[in-house]
């Protein structure tokens, strides 16, 4: 692959080169971030982790695309195992999403950033780059992870010409082509963001507020597409991580991967969403999330039964705080590892199969079988109970005494 000093026109001499991993997807900024740093005395070794969000065409362009710009060297990383194991596993054992609603589809970030450390540590540099903007929170989610994990220098350089340039893009493509390479002709109305944990869209409409136009689309078939027939499956869950569906045992990205197309047909999973950013915007979104859709109804129908009524009043308090780090970039903070050790503990007894099935664009858990289930042998709730009636009367009377002795002390004399 070309060097930096086949740039032409390069402004800057170029020194001894230093070694910089990008984390790098072919798109408008990474593409952009090769010739800036390579004029500015930088040997850029890209790394671009598949989290599941392109096919294999636009895997080779990615590819391609990092020997046109003349990077020292490109790896493609297989994000998917990391992902389920460092991300999906705690967040459906979580059950939550971010605000009650939106699953941390940008989660991958933290496996990106890790893939470019590992080859940061292969080359011997502490120089790490990425491509994000001033504006946004992944900013965020890149640096505090790259703190967090050690000592390393940040190039950001999107960041840097933001302060010198308004129009941040229109500079980017006219840097490019000013340097003989071709900036990709990709018009979209929307910004769209996929991987294997889902699909994002904001842009146009969206951010005015308004309603979702019908380009608005990504995996989720619309209502006139759906099936006649629902769709009908069975998860299998091993100490609260699905380790099966339909009784085939799968890894978990595969799995997952699985339900996206299944139950993306059915439009499951969709949702629009606005909510606190970490950088304090109000952000708007379409999201598509059919499979982890599936999975957090699958998993919550299953621990509701199998789980202690404490152990389900308490999960939710550990769930959204995990969440809430996860989201604002504090994926390797200690309390994060804290709570998820709980969460960890809470699923011993979370093992069964859940039948979930496809009704109207939503998901329902239709069937649970599991040895956990917490069921009397002598008592089914409204149908039959082995004590009598004194013994009902007596705990109604002591468990309501505090309220009851209170309405009977300040209530009111009769008029």
């Amino acid at each position: 692959m070309s060097q930096a000093s086949s740039i032409p026109d390069s402004p800057f001499p170029i020194p001894e080169q230093r070694n910089v991993v990008l984390a790098f997807s072919g798109g408008l900024d990474t593409s952009f971030c090769i010739p800036y740093l390579q004029e500015r005395g930088y040997a850029v070794h890209t790394v671009f982790a598949d989290t599941g969000g392109v096919d294999a065409d636009e895997r080779a362009f990615i590819e391609a695309r990092a020997a046109e710009l003349g990077a020292a060297s490109h790896v493609t990383v297989d994000g998917g195992p990391a992902i389920w194991e460092g991300f999906v596993k705690p967040f459906v054992r979580a059950g939550e999403g971010y605000q009650g609603q939106y699953p941390l589809l940008v989660s991958d970030r933290y496996l990106i950033v890790e893939a470019a450390l590992r080859r940061a540590g292969e080359l011997g540099t502490r120089a790490i780059a990425h491509g994000c903007t001033g504006m946004g929170n992944d900013q965020v989610r890149f640096d505090l992870t790259v703190k967090a994990l050690g000592d390393y220098e940040i190039i950001a350089p999107i960041r840097e010409i933001q302060k010198e340039h308004t129009e941040v893009r229109a500079y980017e493509q006219k840097y490019l082509e000013a340097r003989g390479f071709a900036v990709r002709a990709k018009q979209m109305a929307y910004t769209i963001n996929e991987n294997l944990l889902g699909l994002t869209m904001s842009g146009g409409e969206i951010d005015r507020w308004e309603a979702p136009g019908e380009g608005a689309r990504g995996w989720c078939a619309p209502k006139a597409e759906w099936p006649t027939s629902a769709l009908q499956v069975k998860l299998t869950f091993r100490h609260g991580e699905a380790v099966a569906l339909d009784d085939e045992p799968l890894a978990g990205h595969v799995l997952l991967a699985r339900l996206n197309q299944m139950f993306a047909r059915f439009g499951v999973g969709r949702g629009l969403y606005t909510g606190d950013t970490t950088i304090g915007l109000k952000g708007r979104i379409i999201y598509e999330a059919p499979g982890l859709a599936a999975l957090l109804v699958a998993h919550r129908a299953l621990e509701e039964a199998v789980l202690s009524k404490a152990q389900n009043r308490f999960k939710p308090v550990v769930a959204r705080q995990w969440v809430e780090l996860v989201y604002e970039g504090f994926f390797h903070d200690p309390l994060k590892t804290d709570l998820e050790a709980f969460l960890a503990a809470s699923q011993r007894c979370v093992n069964g199969e859940v039948t979930l099935q496809t009704e109207g664009g939503n998901v329902h858990a239709v069937a649970i079988r599991s040895p956990h289930i917490l069921t009397a042998k002598g008592a089914t709730y409204a149908q039959s109970a082995d004590w009598g009636v004194a013994e009902a009367e007596g705990f109604i009377r002591l468990y309501g005494m505090s309220s009851t002795l209170w309405a009977e002390v300040n209530r009111k004399p009769a008029q």
